[in-house]
């Protein structure tokens, strides 16, 4: 089995790149789909109610993402203790249920003296890949790159600059220095959808021969 991590600040065209990567057979798990899966969690959503009061609650009972967001991303200390027990809620439990996924994996393939010889690819698209210590069991780390001015124009219509500039601050505490830099290759999202496309095909075809 190989295990190919992803690392790339907000807005960088992470989800593209893993997309690609289930298009040409990969499993992606999406910590961002699990953390969702979390909220809905009876014992985690009343942590966070508890935490956070009724006004995170949504309509139909869910946990209101955008509400809860408004109160963990910004520029204050209050902002950061709030994403800091959050955090404790959340990144526990997605962490058993990634490691769930990946010893199902294991448990249905032999393991090879090669992780790069073959079998199954799971890619794991985890926000902040570094300091949730996801590193040591990726064989590969890709590190998406893309231009500040292209990236900042995708999410500046998708979050509030306070928010932005609180998970830019959450980035800068985790830079991929950690990395061995003979883990980890490289793709340039700034440009052309077909060109970030091509990159993955190379990293993927490089892998599978």
């Amino acid at each position: 089995m190989i295990v190919i991590g992803l690392v790339g600040r907000i807005g960088g065209g992470k989800s593209t790149v893993a997309a690609r990567f289930a298009e040409l057979g990969a499993r992606v798990v999406d910590a961002d789909r699990i953390a969702h899966e979390v909220l809905l969690d009876p014992q985690a959503k009343a942590l966070v109610i508890e935490r956070f009061g009724s006004g995170v609650i949504a309509a139909d009972g869910s946990i209101d993402r955008r509400g809860l967001a408004e109160q963990v991303f910004g520029a204050t200390p209050a902002h950061a203790f709030a994403l800091r027990d959050l955090e404790a809620i959340v990144h526990p439990r997605v962490h058993q249920r990634i490691t769930a996924i990946l010893d199902s994996c294991r448990a249905t393939e032999g393991t090879p003296s090669d992780p790069l010889a073959g079998g199954e690819v799971v890619v794991l698209d985890v926000p902040l890949l570094v300091q949730a210590g996801w590193v040591d069991v990726c064989d590969l780390v890709v590190v998406i790159q893309c231009d500040d001015g292209v990236r900042r124009g995708r999410i500046g219509a998708r979050f509030s600059p306070g928010q932005i500039a609180a998970r830019e601050a959450a980035w800068a505490r985790s830079l991929p220095h950690a990395i061995p830099e003979r883990k980890t290759r490289t793709v340039d999202t700034s440009g052309a959808l077909a060109y970030t496309l091509h990159q993955v095909d190379r990293i993927w075809h490089s892998l599978r021969t």
